[in-house]
């Protein structure tokens, strides 16, 4: 029986018409109509089936291509990769690295991403750029302390607060001045910072060796000794202003030239606004904090605490310490010691990508490559309230 003659069938019955078929006489018609139903039922349950076979392959299909259009779209089109599996690009960059471009397969020389500057040279991947960041904060002092953030500008222009909201008592029927905040704008420029490593030719070849981790590891060594010098005390010029460049912090003086004062300490401290005493740090050199280490309250316990937790530093009066090589020497006139909420006072900002250039030749005869790198890195100060600095004078 056709599906058409089933549904005829179905809407006769429906319809309290009488059922006519073709069986014998003798047949009873209350089984031949369930049966009729029966068939009419698997009829249905079977094109329901396959219609919701084909709407799954369309669904699958659709999701296919959307999968396809993806890899299509990424650099190199090299498609997708397991978890774990190194990209095409990463790849590509590690046989320049190992190769230049001039001997790797033809779809690594495609993946590779041509830097934007005149000197020539790719890009680094981003797992690459990620590595040498990470190695340049386990290093450089002030990026552990400040807010870092990442741009594609040449510079970085923030809101900062000019003026402070004015609330007044009135009467009833006076009039209420207005107490909006204003604002200005502050410009942190983007400024390049350039260096170059020799890595020998037997290190380049033997495949055992992570080269990528290996010339990250010494950009991360050569950028943060330049860059954290120049977050904690650069003039601006080609280079970031530094914290201690900041205008305008309010100073406490320790009451003797050379001779430090744990009572001023304390005054310091609780100079600062409670808002930022939370996050607070203090910002001085390791021969600062030899001299820190030896100084007792009235109890004789010792203002300075070691950290009993791996990776944790040591504090003074509760508050963490961050040693920075560049801060000056206990002397006449000096502050070496800061303490503020130096996440609010400073910021820093990577910008996004970082170029690579293989240079084969130069160092040639002593069997080595030459890899110059460049990056481009802002900072500067942006609240001045929420730090204060100990002058070394005497009252």
């Amino acid at each position: 029986m056709t599906k058409i003659a089933l549904a005829c069938v179905a809407s006769s019955l429906m319809a309290g018409w009488p059922l006519e078929t073709r069986a014998e006489p003798d047949d009873d018609p209350m089984a031949v109509a369930t049966r009729t139903v029966e068939e009419l039922r698997a009829g249905f349950t079977e094109f329901r089936t396959n219609t919701e076979t084909q709407l799954t392959g369309i669904a699958e299909m659709r999701t296919q291509l959307a999968d396809i259009e993806t890899r299509m779209n990424r650099p190199g089109g090299g498609g997708g990769n397991a978890p774990g599996e190194i990209t095409l690009e990463r790849r590509a960059f590690s046989s320049f690295l190992r190769l230049g471009n001039d001997r790797m397969p033809a779809d690594e020389v495609r993946a590779l991403i041509v830097g934007d500057d005149t000197k020539g040279g790719y890009l680094a991947p981003a797992e690459f750029q990620t590595e040498v960041i990470r190695g340049i904060l386990e290093i450089s002092p002030i990026r552990q302390a400040v807010r870092v953030g990442s741009t594609s500008a040449g510079s970085v222009i923030l809101p900062k607060l000019t003026g402070r909201p004015t609330a007044t008592w009135v009467g009833e029927d006076e009039e209420r001045s207005e107490t909006t905040m204003t604002y200005g704008q502050l410009e942190i420029p983007m400024h390049e910072l350039a260096c170059y490593i020799d890595v020998s030719l037997r290190l380049l070849e033997d495949s055992a060796i992570n080269i990528d981790s290996e010339v990250a590891s010494e950009l991360s060594q050569e950028f943060a000794l330049k860059e954290g010098s120049a977050f904690s005390n650069g003039d601006g010029a080609k280079k970031p202003l530094g914290v201690q460049r900041t205008a305008g912090v309010t100073e406490v003086v320790n009451g003797h030239a050379t001779n430090l004062s744990a009572d001023k300490l304390v005054g310091l401290m609780y100079s600062l606004p409670a808002q930022y005493r939370s996050n607070a740090s203090w910002l001085m050199n390791n021969t600062t904090l030899g001299v820190i280490m030896t100084l007792k309250d009235g109890q004789g316990n010792f203002l300075w605490q070691p950290s009993y937790q791996q990776g944790q530093p040591s504090t003074l009066l509760g508050r963490p310490i961050i040693e920075d090589p560049t801060m000056p020497d206990i002397a006449n006139g000096t502050y070496p010691i800061w303490f503020g909420d130096f996440a609010k006072a400073y910021r820093i900002y990577d910008r996004i990508g970082m170029s690579i250039l293989r240079d084969p030749y130069t160092q040639a005869t002593k069997g080595m490559v030459r890899f110059h790198a460049r990056r481009r890195v802002g900072g500067g100060p942006t609240l001045a309230e929420a730090v204060r600095k100990l002058k070394m004078a005497a009252a």
